[in-house]
């Protein structure tokens, strides 16, 4: 393992690994069950000093700005270290969002570069103004101005990677706004090398071992332990092209998956596959597998031991591949209940709370011993404080350290929104911490929701894309902010309308919404009398609505939509 301390920036250290593990294998991409292409470290670094020299040519240097729009493969990693390594700054954009919040999310960082697949460029009504670098073009494709990334100079010389220190931007990387007010959140690289010193602290992996990615790389949990901290131990990331349910069981077994990220909607899918495994089996059957579940709980109980339980519940671990010995969990709220089911079968899950602006994780379960019922304690260089607290010593979650966002990019408005005037970072959830400082998550102070897939949702970005129901004012409200209740799950957007024709209003709002994608989509709808609240310049007041519908009405007013 190569330990961050020491350095200032993502290239040097990128760099770094690229020559420490030249013999290890770096990459594996599979095309639904076959092996496209395997790259050793050295592989990688051959291939990204050629793309390093192209950029230079290109004139992309320190603070310049390129975009990268892809889904997972080893090209996503090679190209994002290629521009740690001229000392520019990573956009990387969700390759499932639509052509046109893309495009929102590209004329708002402005990028140099784009680097994207032709299926997805080959999506934009206008393609963007900014030159781009395209994989995955057909021979007989007309990329106009766009050029192909396979176009690599053959005889590039050694790399120079270009100096930046800690405090410079090394991503932004976009937490909501693709419909309402962009929201780029400027991470520098002091905040990726603190919390990968903090995660390999706690949870290292080992020459050999292979993470299998998943989860989109521009999510915050992918882009630490699927290729930073991968490549910073020497293990192999495998991308899996086709993300088809069948093939990811293929991949778990052929592959020798060791460890795995997971958004909370894939870890119900896996019990899911579990419990109709269990629920065939007959009753003395079931009985035998109950007695080995208890007596891998008490060969577990103070750390996990991956040997015992893949010995003690064969069947279950090889439904797995057999050598998965770690799952990451986070992005969305995780159910303890389920964390502890895998637990007891000795795949334990660590579950991390975060989010995008303090970089990956705030906290993290430690496995030793185990616990489920928590978001587990701050990570190291972390401080977490409840503000405003109550009787039973639950307010907001703020936090302060080093990995936190710069700011917003190009909105001192909102930056100065998200951190306290004694610079914490507000989260907007609300907790307490038990005795043991764990902090256990009670609920949302601020207008927003995640979905079970992990997926931020703002009223705001919602209320855009509505903006053609009639009505004389409307807008969306996440019912949580308005009605608090101390949970995390079952979270629900509400349209609040002031309108003089219900009828049309709501069949127009009912047309639309169903157009919206599914984690975008109302729940319910509040009819509402007065005029809503507004600032001098006519911005909608919405904590002064929120509090007015929370001291007049209850949840019950709200008509399902």
């Amino acid at each position: 393992m190569i330990h961050p301390d020491p350095y200032d920036h993502l290239g040097d250290l990128l760099a770094d690994a690229l020559v420490q593990f030249k013999r290890e294998t770096a990459l594996v991409e599979l095309n639904r069950e076959r092996i496209s292409e395997t790259l050793t470290y050295t592989d990688v670094k051959q291939q990204t000093t050629a793309l390093t020299h192209r950029m230079a040519e290109a004139g992309i240097g320190p603070g310049d700005r390129v975009a990268i729009i892809m889904s997972n493969q080893a090209r996503w990693l090679m190209t994002a270290c290629a521009v740690f390594f001229r000392g520019a700054v990573l956009v990387p954009l969700d390759y499932k969002l639509s052509a046109d919040e893309q495009a929102t999310l590209l004329q708002h960082s402005q990028p140099t570069l784009l680097v994207t697949e032709w299926g997805f460029l080959k999506r934009f009504k206008t393609r963007p103004a900014m030159p781009a670098w395209v994989v995955d073009v057909p021979k007989s494709a007309d990329l106009g101005d766009a050029e192909r990334w396979d176009d690599l100079p053959t005889d590039a010389p050694p790399v120079v990677v270009q100096s930046r220190s800690r405090e410079d931007v090394a991503t932004i990387v976009y937490s909501s706004g693709t419909g309402g007010e962009p929201k780029g959140c400027m991470l520098p690289h002091r905040a990726y090398l603190s919390q990968l010193g903090a995660l390999l602290g706690e949870f290292t992996m080992d020459r050999g071992d292979r993470y299998f990615s998943i989860l989109p790389t521009n999510h915050a949990i992918d882009f630490m332990v699927g290729f930073v901290g991968p490549f910073v131990c020497g293990a192999t990331v495998v991308h899996q092209r086709s993300l088809r349910p069948e093939f990811l069981r293929s991949t778990l077994k052929t592959q020798q998956i060791t460890h795995m990220a997971v958004v909370p909607i894939l870890l119900d899918a896996f019990k899911r596959s579990i419990d109709d495994k269990l629920d065939a089996l007959s009753p003395w059957r079931r009985t035998a597998f109950n007695a080995l579940v208890s007596t891998n709980k008490r060969l577990t109980q103070k750390r996990p031991n991956h040997a015992v339980s893949a010995k003690l519940l064969k069947p279950i671990h090889d439904a797995f591949g057999g050598t998965l010995k770690l799952l990451f969990a986070g992005g969305a709220f995780v159910d303890p209940g389920k964390v502890g089911f895998f637990y007891d079968l000795g795949l334990p899950v660590v579950v991390g709370y975060g989010l995008t602006e303090a970089c990956t994780v705030l906290t993290v379960n430690r496995l030793e011993p185990f616990r489920s019922d928590s978001v587990g304690r701050a990570v190291d260089g972390v401080q977490l404080r409840i503000a405003n607290a109550n009787a039973d010593g639950i307010g907001e979650v703020q936090a302060k350290g080093p990995t936190l966002m710069l700011g917003y990019l190009n909105d001192d408005e909102q930056t100065a929104a998200a951190f306290t005037e004694d610079g914490w970072l507000r989260t907007g959830d609300l907790g307490r911490f038990d005795a043991s400082f764990h902090l256990h998550l009670l609920g949302r102070s601020k207008n927003m929701i995640v979905t079970a897939g992990g997926k931020n949702v703002y009223p705001e970005d919602v209320e855009a894309l509505l903006e053609d129901v009639p009505a004389e004012e409307l807008c969306v409200v996440a019912a949580n902010y308005v009605w608090p209740k101390q949970t995390m799950t079952d979270e629900q957007l509400i349209a609040v309308i002031r309108t003089d024709k219900a009828s049309d209003t709501l069949a127009a709002l009912r047309s639309q919404n169903r157009r919206l994608p599914e984690h975008k989509r109302i729940s319910g709808v509040l009819l509402w009398d007065d005029e809503f609240p507004r600032t001098a310049s006519m911005k909608l007041k919405r904590p002064v609505l929120a509090s007015a519908i929370r001291d007049t009405t209850t949840a019950d007013a709200v008509s399902a939509l």
